[in-house]
């Protein structure tokens, strides 16, 4: 009998995959321990998703790692999760190498503290010149806050005569934080929620989405490739008939 992954279509492989990792607090409510233990659990959980993406040959890997809107969390809360990020950038580095993964960052970045900032720094530095996976990490990030930043920028080109107007599509799009990767084709959502929570709200018009109800320090790489296999069994009309 054949695996799952022996079973997935690497020729229908989603070029990329976004991921909206919910649930680390339920998880951790659920036995009983602090929400933070549910953070560090799921940055396991990156890590195993992220190998097993490069595994794969997956082009684009994008994670909502922390949204504009998380600064209202408790401050403590809000500091674990700086310290956690600061954490996995210094110990994955290795390993990011090592798998020929290139790390890159997506949202207002220059708003985190500069110790997160300098951290993501030197292992996009350290990683840019590999060829394998895009690992992108949204942080400080929101949909809307990207596009309303698209058009500022926008303004200011247009103003200073460097575009004309009107403006297209194309020409708006590589204004966003990352305006030359591809669009998903997947978007995952873990925990069971049916939203998409202000995430990647441009790129996401024609992308397919599986949500599942398991908790993201819960979903491994077989619950990812579940998730790719749903997806190679739908087809893509992109509006057409």
């Amino acid at each position: 009998m054949k695996t799952s992954e022996e079973l997935i279509d690497k020729l229908n492989l989603p070029k990329h995959i976004a991921i909206i990792m919910d649930g680390n607090g339920r998880w951790a409510k659920s036995k009983g321990l602090p929400r933070i233990l549910g953070h560090r659990s799921g940055a396991k959980a990156v890590r195993e998703i992220v190998t097993a993406c490069a595994e794969l040959k997956i082009k684009i890997l994008t994670l909502y790692a922390f949204s504009v809107e998380n600064w209202n969390r408790p401050k403590t809360e809000v500091r674990a999760l700086m310290m956690l990020l600061e954490e996995y950038l210094k110990k994955e580095l290795k390993e990011l190498n090592k798998n020929n993964i290139r790390l890159i960052a997506t949202g207002r970045i220059d708003e985190l503290p500069d110790t997160a900032q300098n951290a993501l720094k030197k292992v996009s530095d350290a990683t840019s010149k590999n060829t394998g996976l895009v690992l992108n990490l949204a942080l400080n990030y929101g949909g809307r806050a990207e596009i309303i930043d698209a058009i500022n920028k926008l303004i200011k080109e247009v103003l200073n005569g460097k575009i004309q107007i009107p403006v297209d599509e194309e020409i708006f799009k590589k204004h966003l934080y990352n305006g030359l990767l591809a669009d998903p084709d997947l978007l995952i959502r873990t925990s069971g929620e049916m939203r998409v929570s202000n995430f990647l709200l441009w790129q996401i018009a024609y992308t397919e989405i599986y949500v599942t109800d398991v908790f993201w320090p819960d979903f491994n790489k077989d619950e990812l490739i579940k998730a790719i296999l749903d997806y190679q069994q739908r087809e893509r009309r992109f509006g057409r008939i």
